[in-house]
């Protein structure tokens, strides 16, 4: 049976001005094994381009996590959900950026990790944001339906030197 695969595609990149911290921030939860494959293969793609390696960040994780799940939860794939985007997530969470992007992707349950980075690969919009050299640290997260419909999301971030 032939899986299908669903990706959409937000390609911002912003200048943003400072923020305060959103208060004490709680731990990040341990990526899963899906969620570092995702992580390493973005890497062997940016490698292919000679780009620096993106570095695994906790605060990012944690967002993207949380609105796969969230996606999930309503089952809808899109880059704002209850009226928040990417970058307001961030900003929530106290993450200062001054640039960020953010790469969102569905598929049936079974689906390869590979076939999701591969899809990305095959977007001009993603692949821009998997590629861009002015990103140095990434979050990925992974959500579930209870049916067992997929959620995925990459967020991209350069962040603001203290």
């Amino acid at each position: 049976m032939r899986r299908l695969l669903s990706v959409t595609a937000l390609c911002c990149l912003i200048v943003a001005g400072p923020w305060a911290p959103a208060g004490e921030k709680p731990k990040a939860p341990q990526p899963t094994k899906d969620e570092l494959k995702v992580f390493e293969l973005t890497n062997q793609e940016r490698k292919k381009k000679e780009l620096a390696p993106l570095v695994l960040s906790p605060a990012l994780n944690k967002l993207a996590r949380a609105h796969s799940e969230n996606m999930a939860r309503q089952e809808k794939m899109d880059h704002t959900l209850d009226g928040k985007s990417p970058f307001d997530r961030m900003r929530d969470a106290g993450y200062r950026f001054t640039k960020a992007g953010e790469n969102v992707g569905a598929g049936e349950e079974g689906t390869k990790i590979e076939a999701i980075v591969q899809a990305w690969m095959n977007s001009e919009g993603h692949k821009a944001n998997i590629l861009n050299p002015d990103y140095t640290e990434i979050g990925v997260g992974i959500g579930r339906t209870k049916d067992g419909q997929l959620y995925f999301t990459q967020v991209f971030a350069r962040p603001q030197k203290k």
